[in-house]
């Protein structure tokens, strides 16, 4: 079935790989817009919302804590494996992510370009301070673990002001080194795969427009339609199946 995508990676000079939230449902972790993902809880919208978080980053700790400060338990699936055997094959030159879950590097992935941010380093509000996300963790932890967290509790600053994971929130701009290097390196791609995204939140989805524009091929992975289909070279609905070909060609 993935024979097309094979021999394009075989005879490609630059591949990117981009990916979403189906990849990390392999792992187990909900999609934020799946059925009972995040985005069906009423204050969804203010939970990563900037104005909100300044206003009152309770709503941010007390909606997603579980979520965000229990992503240590989930270990790598299928497909960050195999873009990991990708990579140590020489296949893979870099991985546009738009997920938060910092799987891609749990797994080993060298180049990984996160769109929307990530939790790996919170900062203080008022003064900047840095935080590691294993630091605010231990705070987490130290009042109960995420599934006990009181509407009160945030982890604060010796300032007072609150500790924001670097997640981009809605009203924040993406992180520009990220989101920078991603379009470079979809410019510079014979190859994209397209991997458990419908490609339906912007900007980041126009991504991989910039390799049909330049030329490249792109082949997409995932369970939905996407509004790429139709100008791409191959669409596949399933990312276990795609993970055991590439493994078992590149072994």
């Amino acid at each position: 079935m993935f024979d097309d995508v094979i021999a394009a990676l075989k005879g490609a000079k630059c591949v990117a790989a981009m990916t979403g939230a189906g990849v990390s449902t392999l792992c187990g972790i909900p999609d934020f817009r799946g059925p009972k993902g995040l985005y069906k809880n009423p204050d969804a919208e203010r939970i990563f919302d900037i104005d909100w978080f300044d206003r009152d980053p309770s709503v941010y700790y007390r909606g997603c804590s579980e979520l965000v400060y229990g992503l240590g338990a989930f270990e790598p699936g299928p497909v960050h494996r195999a873009l990991k055997r990708l990579e140590d094959v020489g296949h893979l030159d870099g991985i546009i992510t738009q997920n938060i879950d910092m799987l891609h590097q749990k797994a080993g992935s060298s180049n990984v370009y996160e769109v929307h941010g990530s939790p790996i380093v919170h900062h203080c509000r008022r003064c900047g301070d840095e935080k590691s996300f294993d630091e605010i963790m231990a705070m987490v932890n130290a009042n109960g673990g995420p599934e006990k967290l009181g509407a009160a509790y945030v982890p604060r600053c010796k300032c007072g002001g609150a500790y924001k994971p670097d997640i981009t929130f809605f009203g924040e701009q993406l992180p520009e080194v990220a989101f920078m290097k991603s379009q470079e390196l979809a410019m510079r791609a014979d190859v994209m795969l397209v991997l458990g995204t419908s490609l339906t939140v912007f900007p980041a989805a126009g991504i991989p427009r910039l390799t049909l524009q330049k030329g490249g091929k792109v082949f997409i992975v995932n369970a939905q339609p996407t509004s790429l289909d139709r100008y791409v070279a191959g669409c596949y609905p399933d990312l276990a199946e795609f993970s055991a070909a590439i493994e078992a060609a590149f072994a």
